[in-house]
């Protein structure tokens, strides 16, 4: 495995700086993927972000809110993201693989994201809908997990494993105005 030497900071914390830019990242793209494709429809980011929220207190309470239930929603969708590039950069220290093809397994690990929200997070949680139908968006919405979050997730752990910080440097005997004798 090639490594960066990093000097001044911890392996863990350079690890968890690339798995939280990848999170930020994915869930960038994501909002980016699922707004434009409702705004061609007429609907705007407030209430994507009310959507979002309906996870937490219910549609019609989210809506409700108004831009505080749309900030509840911005911010659990950026905590999901970068929990789903941290399971995967802790699946790869597992499974090493994972992190030798990101494409391959960061499309695959899209899917298992988008079978899980949407078969086991989002009946579970008080938005309350059941399981999608399959229709033309929902495959765009499986396409959009495969490309635009599980592959940004595999990339984010692929570069947090390589990134090891320097160590320290050693003084050298007697630097400190000690004399040898």
């Amino acid at each position: 495995m090639i490594t960066t030497k990093v000097p001044g900071r911890s392996a863990a914390g350079y690890r968890l700086r690339y798995l939280v830019l990848g999170g930020l990242a994915a869930g960038t793209l994501d909002l980016v993927y699922i707004c434009s494709l409702w705004a061609a429809m007429g609907v705007g980011p407030l209430r994507i972000l009310h959507s979002i929220a309906a996870g937490w207190m219910g549609r019609e309470a989210a809506i409700a809110g108004g831009t505080a239930t749309a900030a509840l929603g911005l911010a659990s969708h950026y905590a999901i993201a970068i929990a789903m590039a941290g399971a995967y950069g802790l699946a790869s220290r597992r499974w090493p693989r994972l992190l030798q093809h990101p494409l391959r397994y960061g499309a695959l690990y899209g899917v298992a994201l988008y079978l899980a929200m949407n078969f086991i997070v989002v009946p579970l949680s008080a938005a309350g809908s059941g399981p999608p139908r399959w229709e033309w968006m929902q495959v765009s919405h499986l396409l959009a997990h495969m490309l635009l979050v599980g592959i940004p997730c595999a990339f984010a752990a692929r570069f947090a494993a390589r990134t090891v910080p320097a160590p320290a440097a050693a003084a050298p005997i007697g630097s400190f105005g000690e004399s040898d004798a």
